[in-house]
């Protein structure tokens, strides 16, 4: 599992031997809802890895993209039923994929610190079950996380139009999160709000991710994924 993304060319990119083929040789772009296999994209958090397989999949290759977690290798195999299997598929499809990653301090990580990226995404952002859901203990918990992500997205960030994502769960518990606020003091603004389908992702599973029901799902509602760039003002 140590391998680097130089080990796939970058989309668009072209090798020396390749320098003299016709532009029509090219790899086709191929998209999957507003992710493209021309976006070098980067997943944080990705419970059992299936959001970012199913990119994969529809692209035919990975090799755009870095997957994370903050837990070991062990863990997910323990967490997860399809966990490791679906780490293995990401990787033979040339994804880099990276464990014991937090959110609140990945870029410090001495791989990701070196990268830029387009597309940073991060599906229902949570700390786990620690408190009661609409306590205010859970919901400052979960502020700390959301800001301390946003934070170091900033940072890998590719400065012309990239975008992070953040995928969050509607309602008068979680509007208290302040996401958007959150993004506007750091110097992100958002540019697009879009609803969110679980069904534009086939074979994505959303995990609890923690406690003893890690592998099951929870139940979605209305969800809303939110798009923010840097603030160029």
């Amino acid at each position: 599992m140590e391998k680097t993304t130089e080990e796939c060319e970058k989309p668009g990119s072209q090798s020396e031997s390749d320098e003299d083929t016709d532009d029509d040789d090219e790899v086709p772009e191929k998209t999957i809802s507003h992710y493209s296999s021309k976006h070098r994209i980067l997943f944080v958090g990705d419970g059992d890895f299936s959001f970012s397989l199913c990119l994969a999949r529809a692209f035919g290759s990975a090799c755009n993209m870095v997957a994370t977690t903050i837990d070991s290798q062990e863990k997910i195999e323990k967490k997860y039923s399809n966990g490791v299997a679906n780490v293995r598929e990401l990787e033979e499809r040339g994804c880099l994929v990276l464990f014991g990653v937090d959110a609140k301090q990945m870029s410090q990580h001495f791989f990701l610190r070196t990268q830029r990226f387009d597309r940073i995404v991060y599906n229902f952002p949570h700390v786990g079950f620690l408190y009661r859901e609409d306590s205010y203990c859970q919901i400052q918990l979960n502020k700390r996380l959301v800001k301390g992500f946003l934070r170091n997205a900033k940072v890998l960030l590719e400065e012309k139009n990239g975008e992070i994502h953040v995928t969050h769960k509607e309602g008068d518990t979680y509007q208290k999160w302040d996401l958007v606020k959150k993004a506007n003091k750091i110097g992100l603004v958002m540019h697009m709000s879009i609803p969110f389908s679980k069904n534009d992702y086939p074979g994505y599973d959303n995990k609890r991710a923690h406690g003893t029901l890690s592998d099951a799902s929870f139940t979605l509602g209305y969800c809303t994924t939110y798009k923010f760039k840097l603030n160029s003002s």
